[in-house]
């Protein structure tokens, strides 16, 4: 049987050698004190990435999403976000039980887009019936979607006229980088374009660039102060988190411009299930491609799947996510995979609903 071909997500990585070395050989101190050297490396690197004043390491993207909800509100604020957005959906509803921020989410087209209109009407007159509309909270990419930049201009541009401010949840935000039409050669001037819409940022280093942990909260000295007494109360103070910091710099050095064979791998996968008629592939434009299955195979194509070394997940459809473990080996085992199940076995699947989770 071939290797296992893990497609579920690219939160799955594995560190490289030359990351485990570089976490090996991290100076360290104490970041609770503010004098771990490796993570203060990291946060001066991302900030000047990002284009922001300052920067700080977060254990998950959950929770520099979080600090920075609480950070930009109060308790009855309100924030506006995306109906289907991972701060509103899939991160356990931290802003409204730990932040007592209320969420407005709204409609999103296939990009992740909300309409401009429905952002303008969302915002409450100020009020005491209503929670103080405070913040725009966009994502970037949306289910592999890299979002416009015409679109973030004009979205954050009506946010700043309503005096909100705006927090942009990049998790992908170098895949966004790398499939935006204006990036050129340069992805981190394009990642600084993106960030330079949005008072913070979110940063994840254990997706597509393949750390084994981390994100960073990234924006103004002001905010970052304030965020990282949010981070203590939420129990994100770490100690000796310089070795862990030591493989997100390894990332940010070694690991952006590569997204690009991720991407062209999700397009080599979405190419080889394009002439299968009961597949629908709705996106490949990064590392994520989606696919509709009809007539109830979903659930029997993942088990077959399983059984044969590839491993995805179907809460949404069927979800396949490329990353620095997946090679064209892996992609075209997976699609011989695929056509067998549809030559031999679909008949007789039963239909039923999907099972997994989609999220990160």
């Amino acid at each position: 049987m071939y290797k296992t071909v893990d497609l579920r997500s690219d939160t799955v990585t594995q560190p490289t050698l030359a990351m485990r070395e570089a976490m090996l050989a991290a100076p360290l101190g104490d970041d609770v004190f503010g004098d771990d050297p490796s993570v203060n490396a990291l946060q001066a690197h991302i900030a000047d990435i990002t284009g922001k004043e300052a920067a700080l390491f977060m254990p998950t993207g959950t929770q520099s999403n979080l600090c920075a909800l609480m950070t930009h509100c109060e308790r009855g604020d309100e924030y506006i976000v995306g109906q289907l957005a991972h701060t509103y959906r899939f991160e356990g509803g931290g802003a409204a039980v730990l932040g007592s921020i209320q969420p407005q989410p709204l409609t999103q087209g296939v990009t992740g887009e909300m309409q401009l209109t429905d952002i303008a009407a969302a915002i409450k007159p100020d009020d005491p019936h209503f929670a103080r509309s405070r913040l725009l909270c966009l994502e970037n990419t949306w289910n592999g979607h890299p979002m416009r930049l015409a679109y973030l201009a004009q979205a954050t541009g009506l946010a700043r006229e309503r005096g909100l401010a705006t927090h942009l949840d990049g998790a992908r935000l170098f895949n966004a980088a790398v499939a935006t039409p204006e990036a050129g050669a340069d992805v981190r001037a394009v990642v600084r374009h993106i960030a330079s819409y949005f008072d913070s940022v979110s940063v994840c280093f254990s997706k597509g660039l393949g750390a084994p942990v981390g994100s960073a909260l990234c924006g103004s000295r002001a905010l970052i102060a304030r965020a990282l007494r949010w981070r203590k109360m939420l129990g994100g103070g770490m100690r000796q988190s310089g070795v862990l910091a030591a493989a997100a710099t390894h990332a940010l050095d070694y690991h952006i411009e590569r997204l690009a064979q991720d991407h062209a791998l999700a397009q080599r996968l979405a190419q080889g299930l394009a002439g299968i008629d009961a597949l629908t592939v709705r996106s490949a434009q990064t590392n994520i491609v989606f696919v509709d299955v009809t007539g109830g195979h979903g659930p029997a194509l993942l088990a077959y799947l399983a059984q044969h070394g590839v491993l995805a997940t179907g809460l949404i459809g069927l979800r396949f996510v490329t990353h620095l473990d997946v090679d064209e080996a892996g992609i075209d085992h997976a699609l011989t995979c695929i056509h067998q199940f549809f030559k031999t076995q679909a008949g007789t699947a039963a239909p039923a609903q999907a099972t997994g989770s989609a999220v990160y």
